[in-house]
């Protein structure tokens, strides 16, 4: 199995298990780290990144020729888009509807995804190409893999922080295609001398070097 199969897998068991955290249920009405996302919101965000790989996979239907990361990113609505958004509240209101059964019954069911997906993944092809119905393009599954493990890195530091816990520790082989990646982006969005001035000189650092 490929190096981002392997990595999402890791990703995704550590973002069950924080689903499963008695923290993370005790405060599941209440707002979490994110403005306008509750607790359980942002969980069933961070449950939705297997739901993702899932559905895709399920596909049988023609794909076009893949884009690159970047260009994908570019196309997001969400990316640069404010809270108000369209695309920023059907995000909220998809993760308020995916966890409206509660916290138990959200991560039984990420859980017989993850199940499903460790059989799945290793099973496709190298090169497996899959259409993104609410994106309108395709991507190649390892280049989407990328883009679920940064949102499980991401949103399960959100999650934790919410609920007032350490962020879950993962390995090198998670956490660096997620440094990489969003570098580039940072470096897309700002331009390289603003990221260069970030990481190595604070007096001439700009505001934000965000890659969303």
């Amino acid at each position: 199995m490929g190096e981002s199969r392997q990595s999402y897998l890791v990703a995704a068991a550590s973002a069950v298990s924080l689903l499963r955290e008695p923290t993370v249920s005790a405060a599941w009405n209440k707002p979490s780290a994110l403005t306008e996302f509750s607790i359980a919101g942002l969980a069933g965000h961070l449950a939705h990144q297997l739901v993702r790989i899932h559905d895709v996979l399920a596909q049988n239907g023609e794909v076009q020729e893949p884009i690159e990361l970047i260009e994908h990113y570019s196309r997001s609505p969400w990316v640069q888009a404010g809270l108000d958004h369209e695309s920023n509240v059907g995000i909220r209101r998809h993760g308020e509807a995916s966890a409206a059964e509660g916290p138990e019954a959200l991560a039984h069911r990420a859980q017989a995804l993850l199940d499903g997906l460790a059989t799945a993944l290793p099973a496709e092809p190298a090169d497996r190409v899959v259409y993104l119905p609410w994106s309108g393009w395709s991507l190649r599954l390892d280049d989407l893999l990328l883009t679920r493990l940064v949102e499980l890195v991401v949103h399960s530091d959100d999650l934790a922080a919410s609920v007032g816990i350490d962020t879950p520790e993962l390995p090198a082989s998670v956490i660096d295609p997620v440094v990489e990646l969003l570098a580039q982006l940072a470096v897309h969005r700002h331009g390289a001398t603003a990221v260069i001035r970030t990481l190595s000189r604070a007096e001439r650092a700009p505001a934000t070097i965000s890659a969303f």
